[in-house]
């Protein structure tokens, strides 16, 4: 309570109070009426500056702060508490991830085609760094001079896109692989005293190329993209390598293994600091390939000395195991090196490759589909045996050709071939035999189109045959139907004859080739084409063994499939594929010459197996522009099946 005194008084007369005339905190105001009368001229007063009445209002608006505040801390300690005590120790214990070994690729001699090696892998958790602008600036720029190949802007771009306090802030952030071992340990050094800095080591894969054919097989690796991360999931981290292509990318699951973990404490820099508890993860599974490195070397040399001396690049060819379907080679040129990818390509150096003309990348063994050419008539021979449009004696004369209307059909020799039967059809590749036998002629009923693509589709064209490989291609048979809605045409007498021998639009890949020339071979069974034999532990134990069971059997009788067998034989000994009558073995096949272009060279191809009576191998050869099968793919299968019977066997 606050006093006013106004009138002013003299010291001569002194103020005083005795006692007993303060009560209850008050003057009593007779005991000083001298000095406390109100005079009315001037008007002199005691009282009160503050309304005693207003400290209430002011006591609720305190107590209203007070119970938000208390009401806040309770919310905090008790509806919260877990989540908040979460996140501290979030911030002080951490889950890592141990990565296990990827898995090993064997050839079926347990020839090691792949090995781990070190790689030096540099990424940052954007959780760690500093929140200061200025702080992350120098590490970014101090981590940029060290690497000396990195742009400070696509450092703070990646940073930029991280949502700081999120989940994805504690993810590790890529920024370099690769990195030479000097300048790795610099930066191993430095980051100690740099916080949300970590320099690891990976492994990268480096490929034992007994032939650079290999790399279609094999495959690479590569450090995982945004879609592949986004589709696998929690599986992988963004510092993470896939398998790119090839085996590597379609086993991706049985060589990648299962990661442990271990669980760490953490300092304030985010660097570990002691370990708490550890799982041990479980390594990649091994793998035995069927692929024979000796023949897959012999088959490539072949191909190469080939193409050489006719001046081409472009050509691919397949050996297979005819009782189960294990490829022994498969080459395909050009060629690249896949230890280029695994270490890493700059922008322009993938450009110079996925750009080339020839396309070194293409696997023209299963992604390449081209006019089959005279290699399909084992297949209509035996749809016109089974329907019993034709029998082993049915005999055709071949005059030149054939004429329908304006329109002629010649056959590749001029004058004909005289009388023929399907055996001499086969090993002479006579057209004219298979136009009547696939379109008909004047009284005599053909197949017919819709019983040519059915038979087709029976021997495995027109699908992807299975290959345990990514990319491959399916072959298209067409359809009347299909003519009409693509070209808006109808469907000619002449477009049946062209697909009995095997031009026009049917297109298959040469994988498709060798697999039905392994149902000749081994009597009418269908097996799926693939390249893995085994699967082994990290111990090098034997865990999983490939089913070898045919997917199909008894195709069509084996009585039809003999006189096919047959005229695949006599292709050898008297028809277009003689010169492999030096071969050890007696062999059987068929050549084929199939135009694709009005202006350029027809593809030349070949495709047989040997022995003739138990065979063990199936070859199949398609050089692109070659010209003729007899004089630049039989060569090849001569050489080939020459050295694998005599020097390999």
């Amino acid at each position: 309570m606050v006093f006013s005194f106004r009138k002013q008084f003299k010291r001569s007369q002194p103020f005083t109070i005795r006692q007993g005339e303060i009560k209850f905190g008050k003057l009593n105001r007779g005991a000083a009426a001298d000095w406390l009368e109100e005079t009315v001229g001037t008007k002199e007063t005691i009282g009160r500056n503050f309304d005693i009445n207003k400290i209430f209002k002011i006591n609720l608006v305190w107590l209203f702060f007070m119970l938000i505040i208390v009401g806040r801390a309770a919310w905090l300690q008790l509806a919260k508490g877990d989540y908040y005590h979460e996140l501290a120790e979030g911030n002080r214990i951490r889950v890592e991830r141990l990565e296990s070994r990827r898995g090993i690729i064997y050839d079926r001699a347990l020839r090691p085609l792949v090995r781990n090696s070190a790689n030096f892998l540099l990424y940052l958790v954007p959780a760690d760094l500093p929140k200061d602008s200025l702080a992350r600036q120098v590490i970014i720029k101090k981590l940029s001079e060290n690497l000396g190949n990195l742009e400070l802007e696509d450092m703070v771009s990646s940073l930029s896109k991280v949502k700081p306090g999120s989940l994805e802030s504690y993810q590790p952030l890529f920024i370099a692989d690769n990195i030479e071992y000097d300048k790795a340990l610099k930066l191993y050094l430095a980051s100690a005293n740099l916080p949300g800095v970590v320099i690891t080591n990976k492994t990268r894969r480096e490929y034992n190329l007994f032939s650079l054919s290999l790399s279609h097989i094999l495959g690479y690796t590569g450090k995982i993209n945004d879609k592949e991360l986004a589709k696998f999931g929690l599986d992988y981290l963004p510092i993470d390598y896939i398998g790119k292509s090839g085996l590597e990318n379609f086993w991706e699951n049985e060589m990648k293994g299962a990661n442990g973990q271990k669980q760490i404490e953490v300092d304030a820099l985010g660097k570990e600091k002691k370990i708490i508890n550890q799982e041990a993860g479980q390594d990649g599974h091994n793998l035995v390939l069927s692929i024979d490195i000796d023949l897959q070397k012999k088959l490539e040399r072949s191909v190469i000395a080939v193409l050489e001396k006719i001046h081409l690049n472009k050509a691919c060819a397949i050996a297979l195991d005819p009782n189960n379907g294990e490829i022994l080679a498969m080459i395909s040129l050009p060629s690249y090196n896949n230890n280029d990818f695994a270490r890493g390509l700059t922008a322009a150096e993938y450009q110079n490759i996925a750009n080339h003309p020839d396309h070194p990348l293409f696997n023209r063994c299963i992604s390449g589909e081209y006019p089959s050419g005279s290699t399909i008539k084992p297949v209509i021979a035996a749809a016109a045996l089974e329907e019993k449009v034709i029998n082993e004696t049915t005999s055709f004369l071949s005059a030149g050709g054939i004429r329908i209307g304006q329109w002629f059909f010649p056959d590749w020799k001029a004058g004909g071939h005289g009388a023929t039967n399907v055996r001499r059809a086969l090993a002479e590749s006579v057209n004219t035999f298979f136009y009547y036998i696939g379109g008909g002629y004047q009284d005599f009923q053909g197949l017919g189109l819709e019983r040519m693509v059915r038979y087709e589709k029976l021997f495995g064209l027109a699908a992807q045959a299975g290959i345990d490989l990514p990319s491959e291609a399916g072959g298209f048979l067409p359809t009347a139907e299909w003519k009409q809605k693509t070209k808006g045409e109808p469907w000619y007498i002449g477009d049946t004859y062209h697909l009995a021998i095997g031009q026009g639009d049917t297109l298959v890949t040469p994988l498709q080739i060798a697999d039905y020339t392994a149902i000749f071979a081994n009597h009418g069974s269908l097996y799926r084409p693939h390249l893995i034999r085994q699967i082994l532990n990290s111990r090098d134990e034997l865990i999983g063994q490939v089913d070898n069971r045919p997917v199909k059997v008894n195709i069509i009788s084996s009585k039809n499939i003999e006189i096919v067998r047959q005229g695949m034989r006599q292709a050898v000994t008297a028809g277009s594929a003689r010169s492999l009558q030096s071969v050890p073995v007696p062999v059987a096949g068929k050549t084929g010459t199939a135009q694709w272009s009005a202006n350029k060279p027809t593809h030349a191809w070949f495709t047989g197996f040997a022995p003739y009576d138990k065979p063990q191998i199936v070859i199949t050869i398609l050089i692109e522009s070659g010209g003729e099968g007899s004089s630049t793919a039989v060569p090849i299968a001569n050489e080939v099946l020459s050295w694998w019977f005599s020097q390999k066997r």
